[in-house]
């Protein structure tokens, strides 16, 4: 109870250094983060989140201690030393970008560990806990790093607040921004150095490894909850707070838990709830509509059959249908028709007698409608479209459960009723 108290007021200072910090990177990576991912710079972010540690590793050679800010303009001059070499490689060869974003990578990564390693066998006792930087360690934030870091995820919150609408139409258009004046050259510049500038931030309590997740998994998550971007920069903030506490919470209940781990896993989950749950996109959402989308198909054409049939006992629609009839006319499952007439009938459209089926008012109606939809589609491929009569009745299966009343009108008078 004692732990979980501090944890809610947070009066332990360390404690209360390590979560502002991770909270300030939490919602300045999500923002960041949000236009990356809509200008599909997504394995940008990976590639300067692993080219930042030569940097970091050069930064502490040539000022001998581990000042945060050394570090992180050490780390800031590789991450867009990246970002030159992978426009570089792509403009001047026929390597495409992700390759490119690839090589930059490795190379990078591959010489930061280099340098790590020689920094380590070095002997000099300041470079305890430099290797932090591979896979994060919050735990270290101290007053000074809370300072520096704390102060440039403020700047990047302030500088996307001021320059929303411009960052916005970049990302979407940047033809027309060009059309209307804008700088799209430098604002790109800009957008560049605030992602280098996120991901440099963050690499101290996440690491080079796990950093893009804090970059991209906020914005990915937001983006299946709504489509205005405003929501989105919002929602990506919130969870990349939401998640930088809940990363801070386990690691101090449990110390042995990493905190940079926990907060990528905590993004995941979220992302993962998202994926599923998030409505309209959501995977949840997909199958309960693609479900009753699939019934109402399945409906519309039992009711279709019963009036056809109903059509060829010479328009005679109260004489009961058994279920072999409308399988004559249309090919179900047994078990799966009587489930069908079940749903019509609690909808009102069908009528039980006994072992025979009779529509409804509301069910001739709604038959009548389908099988005159079908004929309108099957009309308009055949004379306007001058599709072989024999050859429209499949599409007109397909397209007569989608046309709108709208449609249906403007056919009619398109046919000349």
């Amino acid at each position: 109870m004692d732990t979980l108290l501090e944890l809610l007021t947070l009066s332990d200072p360390n404690l209360r250094f390590v979560v502002l910090g991770m909270i300030l990177l939490g919602i300045s990576s999500g923002m960041v983060g949000t236009f990356t991912l809509l200008r599909k710079r997504a394995l940008l972010g990976d590639a300067i989140a692993h080219a930042v540690l030569p940097g970091v590793c050069l930064a502490f050679l040539l000022w001998g201690a581990k000042n945060p800010l050394i570090l992180l303009v050490g780390a800031t001059a590789t991450g867009w030393l990246s970002l030159l070499v992978i426009d570089w490689i792509t403009a001047r060869s026929r390597i495409k970008a992700d390759a490119a974003i690839g090589l930059t990578l490795s190379v990078f990564f591959g010489i930061g560990i280099l340098l790590l390693t020689y920094i380590q066998h070095s002997g000099n006792a300041a470079q305890s806990g430099l290797d932090g930087f591979l896979f994060g360690k919050a735990a270290a934030l101290v007053g000074d790093d809370l300072k520096v870091f704390g102060a440039l995820s403020v700047l990047l919150i302030i500088v996307i607040v001021a320059f929303f609408k411009e960052f916005s139409l970049i990302s979407f258009d940047p033809n027309h921004a060009a059309a209307i004046g804008l700088p799209v050259r430098l604002l790109e510049v800009v957008l560049a150095t605030m992602t280098v500038l996120a991901v440099a931030v963050g690499i101290q309590a996440v690491g080079v490894v796990l950093m893009a997740a804090m970059l991209i998994t906020p914005a990915a998550a937001a983006r299946y909850w709504t489509d205005q971007l405003v929501w989105m920069v919002v929602l990506a903030a919130v969870f990349g707070a939401i998640s930088a506490y809940a990363g801070a919470a386990i690691s101090y209940i449990a110390p042995a838990m990493p905190t940079g781990p926990w907060v990528v896993v905590s993004l995941s989950l979220l992302a993962f709830f998202s994926m599923a749950f998030a409505p309209k996109r959501g995977a949840v959402f997909r199958y309960l509509k693609q479900r009753r989308n699939r019934r109402r198909t399945q409906e519309e054409n039992v009711l279709k059959a019963m009036y056809q049939l109903g059509e060829r006992k010479g328009k005679d629609f109260k004489v009961p249908l058994s279920e072999a009839d409308i399988i004559t006319k249309r090919a179900f499952r047994p078990t799966e028709l009587k489930q069908i007439l079940k749903r019509l009938v609690k909808g009102d459209f069908v009528l039980s007698s006994g072992n025979n089926w009779l529509l409804t008012e509301s069910g001739l109606i709604k038959g009548k409608r389908m099988v005159k939809l079908h004929r309108l589609w099957e009309v308009y491929l055949n004379k306007h479209l001058h599709i072989a009569a024999d050859h429209v009745h499949d599409d007109a299966e397909a397209i007569e459960h989608v046309i709108t009343p709208e449609l249906e009108e403007e056919l009619e008078v398109f046919l000349d009723y």
